[in-house]
């Protein structure tokens, strides 16, 4: 950052300065915050994450349920797989899948409570 991009002001808090700076979260955090933040971005997406929410599913469950083809279900759920935010089993020839931990119902449901109370 050059000269001329700062403020003419310097810092009045250096404390509070020093603490946040001393706390930053690195270059590569932030770009994975922003990319996992990024799956939530597609309603499709949310829809799906919503039901395996509530239940462990498979493919043709959650096109019937999303009224989709199988095969763009299944492309979501494997953006949503690279993402690490669901994961599957298989039982014979069939796949579920289901949100891949307790924080990734817990970040979707404290998004969905804050549109809702902001309503």
């Amino acid at each position: 950052m050059s000269e001329t991009d700062r403020c003419a002001v310097t810092i009045i808090h250096h404390d509070l300065v020093k603490q946040v700076q001393d706390g930053m979260i690195s270059d590569d955090e932030a770009g994975e915050l922003a990319n996992f933040y990024k799956v939530f971005a597609d309603p499709t997406r949310v829809k799906i994450l919503f039901a395996l929410g509530i239940q462990e599913m498979c493919v043709c469950d959650l096109s019937y349920i999303m009224n989709m083809s199988q095969s763009a279900v299944s492309h979501q759920l494997k953006v949503l797989r690279q993402a690490r935010i669901v994961k599957n089993r298989r039982d014979g020839k069939v796949i579920y899948y289901t949100l891949d931990d307790d924080h990734i119902q817990h970040v979707f449901l404290q998004g969905l409570e804050h549109i809702k109370e902001t309503r």
